[in-house]
């Protein structure tokens, strides 16, 4: 289960990035990579805690689970997207397997029962209303972070420039 956020309309942005030295867009990632990074960890942070009011009961405190779906919720980079170069980031959940009632269950498919619900239980979503609350804020984190990283990147080769 992922939710994938796309930014069109930068291709003059896309153009000037890729003139840019391989210091601010190596295959490292450089400050795009850690932009991006910042901007998941927002959407992580919200569907953490989205993913705790769903698995505990708040009203006593109690955590109706071992923790264990909440403790393998990570952000991870992806594999860049089909056709083309780029950095992606995934806010998801860790596979792990584990038995209830003598069953053999994993971590995504509890996530997943979650989100979307079956038959017999009820959606209670935390990773879609997680991106549809900070989606906005991802994105100017990730502006404002590839601002500082390319003005940090511009500053290094200038003073590394600066006696030649």
């Amino acid at each position: 289960m992922k939710v994938e956020m796309k930014l069109s309309g930068l291709e003059g942005v896309l153009d000037t990035l890729k003139a840019l030295p391989p210091e601010v867009a190596s295959k490292r990632g450089g400050p795009l990579k850690a932009a991006l990074r910042k901007g998941a960890l927002v959407i992580f942070k919200e569907a953490q805690q989205n993913l705790y009011r769903a698995t505990a009961d708040i009203s006593t405190g109690d955590d109706l689970g071992t923790g264990l779906l909440l403790k393998n919720l990570v952000v991870t980079r992806g594999k860049e997207p089909a056709g083309g170069n780029g950095e992606r980031y995934l806010v998801r959940v860790r596979r792990k397997s584990y038995q209830r009632k003598g069953e053999p269950v994993t971590t995504l498919k509890t996530a997943q029962l979650l989100e979307y619900g079956s038959e017999k239980q009820p959606a209670e979503p935390w990773l879609r209303p997680a991106f549809q609350a900070k989606a906005q804020e991802a994105i100017r984190t990730i502006e404002t972070e590839v601002i500082k990283g390319v003005d940090r990147a511009v500053k290094k080769l200038a003073a590394r420039n600066k006696g030649r």
